[in-house]
């Protein structure tokens, strides 16, 4: 998929965050009857909680995967605009709020009960040009200290100016990306990327009765309005990333859907950061679908951890089997760093693994339960012949690999005991001296001093295991049945 690297960059460049800013209210409570002035339930509040929203959400997803960002926005002179203001600190998020005392700062209030919104209270008007007028002659002073720019428009006035502001980004060369909510997306003339949702892209003049139709009618508005690739989101199809050669598709991440509230905020947040750390779009794409299929799975306006996105993008990278099967050893140590950094322990142990049994599938399993990722080194073809004899091994590494990365307990297998030259190794010191793992276990009868490899492993504030073998379980009992076998149907 891409050198996950990337993480180490989330916060590298500088994004700038504008549109229309709101402050989100839930208040939840238990309702056990109907109110006798109304048909309507009457809910005791028990619970109060307040969130950024709207472009404001965008930010704090951004802030959430470690990004630099500003959140620039229109707001009133009001109690609201300033608990925005505190809770934007304490998210980490610069402010560059515009405040004016003609209308209230934009508010959402939700009433819920039993896991469900009773009713929702809009406290709002659509800003005036005049103060719309400020935002973009506040955004013309300070655009060129950024690196990208997302526009988060929900059509409330804040992005009345939106096409002069993206002109001056763009003679900027800063990368401008748009949450879109108007039909007419000519408006957002020269941006770099758009993302709308279905219906927006149907209200936009789209096309979505095949998959023909999408690409055609995606490139007709990319070559309308001057917008080099487009990220539509699909609801339970997924997303497609479209640009002007290719589209590329992308399924839905999760099957039960607990709330898709600020779902897109997180997508345009995510793309937006990956692209910061140096990923190309599609593959940001890729990282943000991911990021989706964690968010809707929350209930609530939720966010991403850099750790959740490392964790789900390093188990999709090894969906497929082969993937698990890595040469050259340092991709693998690239993985195994990004997951002990994100706090998972790493476990190793090493064989020939020649018939996959049951007491390797046992064994494998308890090595696994000691920590959170196992890496398994095996033996090369070479190496098991050294070590067991000319008639084996009797699969091949590729065919044990393929066999051992299908066992859920296994992470990543890797080949040991080439020989090079006239010097060969079958012991897996070197390559426990590489990860250095917090656990080193190994099989049957060992003493952890006779094991390969414990002494750096301890020095390192490791542990070393022994597990026990189940009894009655090993290759060469298998092949001797089958030996046995054979040469009674011959007699």
């Amino acid at each position: 998929m891409f050198d996950i690297a990337v993480f180490k960059h989330l916060s590298d460049k500088k994004i700038l965050v504008v549109g229309d800013v709101m402050l989100d209210r839930y208040w939840q409570g238990d309702s056990q009857r109907i109110s006798p002035e109304a048909p309507v339930p009457i809910v005791k509040i028990a619970e109060r909680e307040d969130k950024v929203g709207g472009a404001a959400n965008v930010a704090r997803n951004i802030a959430h995967l470690d990004g630099q960002v500003t959140l620039m926005g229109i707001v009133g002179d009001d109690e609201n605009a300033m608990l925005l203001e505190a809770m934007l600190t304490n998210e980490n998020i610069d402010s560059a709020l515009i405040r004016q005392s003609d209308q209230p700062t934009i508010a959402k209030l939700r009433v819920i009960s039993r896991h469900q919104q009773v009713v929702r209270l809009d406290f709002e008007q659509a800003f005036a040009q005049q103060h719309a007028q400020t935002l973009m002659e506040a955004f013309k002073n300070c655009v060129a200290d950024y690196d990208f720019v997302v526009f988060s428009d929900y059509n409330k006035g804040s992005l009345h100016y939106v096409s002069e502001m993206i002109q001056q980004a763009r003679k900027l060369n800063k990368i401008v990306l748009i949450d879109p909510k108007s039909k007419d997306l000519s408006i957002y003339r020269g941006a770099n990327i758009i993302t709308p949702n279905k219906n927006e892209f149907l209200s936009a003049g789209g096309n979505a009765d095949t998959e023909l139709s999408i690409i055609e009618s995606s490139r007709k508005i990319m070559e309308d309005c001057e917008i080099e690739s487009i990220l539509l989101t699909r609801s339970e199809q997924g997303m497609s990333a479209i640009t002007k050669i290719d589209k590329v598709d992308m399924p839905a991440q999760v099957l039960e859907v607990a709330d898709v509230t600020g779902a897109g905020d997180t997508v345009i947040a995510t793309l937006v950061v990956m692209m910061a750390a140096g990923l190309p779009f599609v593959k940001a794409a890729q990282v943000a679908n991911l990021a989706a299929g964690i968010v809707v799975a929350k209930l609530g306006a939720a966010t991403v951890s850099p750790k959740e996105l490392y964790q789900v993008t390093n188990t999709e990278m090894f969906k497929s089997k082969n993937s698990h099967y890595q040469t050259p050893f340092d991709d693998v140590l690239r993985h195994i760093e990004f997951a002990r950094h994100s706090g998972e322990k790493i476990v190793f142990t090493n064989g020939c693994f020649d018939i996959l049994h049951a007491g390797h599938v046992h064994y494998l399993e308890q090595a696994r339960a000691l920590g959170d990722r196992l890496v398994l080194g095996l033996n090369s073809d070479e190496s098991v012949r050294r070590l067991k004899g000319e008639s084996r091994p009797v699969n091949s590494i590729k065919d044990r690999a393929t066999v051992l990365t299908g066992l859920s307990s296994v992470d990543w297998v890797i080949p040991f005991g080439e020989q090079t030259g006239t010097q060969y190794d079958d012991t897996p010191f070197h390559m426990i001296e590489k990860i250095m793992p917090d656990v080193l276990v190994k099989g049957g009868d060992y003493t952890v001093d006779t094991i390969m490899g414990a002494d750096i492993v301890q020095a390192n504030g490791g542990q070393v295991a022994v597990i026990e073998f189940v009894e009655g379980c090993s290759t060469t009992r298998i092949i001797e049945k089958i030996q046995d076998k054979n040469t009674q149907s011959k007699s």
